[in-house]
């Protein structure tokens, strides 16, 4: 993974995806008696969520699962494009790329597991976890510090914002 070359491609984002289990999560499934998902999200990724959103950049999740966990986290953090239950996320990216007007190029995603490298692949930016699959380490332009659902997505945020020039702009109100 070459840092020029990610910076390069981060710089042309204008719509940005993530996987939800093992990437905002750190991929355990916690289940109620009930029957219930019970998920365990990054305040730390939430901001970055955030800031990208500010800095103009589109957030989208797409997750092969489903569950109300994470239709509440997506609500909490502004997300519209909520997209659970896909079975070829790949294909989905083309669509909503294509509905915006943007190619693929202009598309990233983040991912941890073998099921997302068709998407990661398309997409011009590609992002793994530090305890992603051996296989999505070996094919991704950037590979955070830590952990899923502990402050990777946070990092890509970061990476994003500074490759494009927006760090200093976002950070200055905090630094005011």
């Amino acid at each position: 993974m070459d840092t020029a070359t990610a910076k390069t491609k981060a710089v042309k984002l204008r719509l940005m995806g993530f996987d939800v289990d093992g990437v905002l999560t750190d991929g355990t499934l916690y289940f109620t008696p009930q029957g219930d998902e019970i998920k365990a999200f990054s305040s730390l990724d939430g901001h970055g969520i955030k800031m990208l959103q500010r800095a103009g950049i589109e957030v989208i999740i797409i997750s092969g699962r489903s569950s109300r966990a994470l239709e509440l986290r997506a609500q909490n953090l502004g997300i519209t494009a909520l997209h659970m239950g896909v079975d070829d996320k790949r294909a989905l990216m083309q669509q909503l790329v294509q509905t915006r007007g943007l190619s693929l190029e202009q598309a990233g995603y983040m991912g941890d597991d073998v099921v997302d490298l068709p998407v990661l692949r398309a997409c011009g930016f590609s992002a793994t976890v530090a305890d992603a699959h051996e296989e999505v380490i070996a094919r991704t332009d950037f590979l955070a510090t830590r952990g899923g659902g502990r402050g990777a997505v946070r990092e890509v945020c970061d990476f994003i914002l500074r490759s494009q020039n927006r760090w200093d702009e976002l950070m200055a109100e905090y630094l005011a």
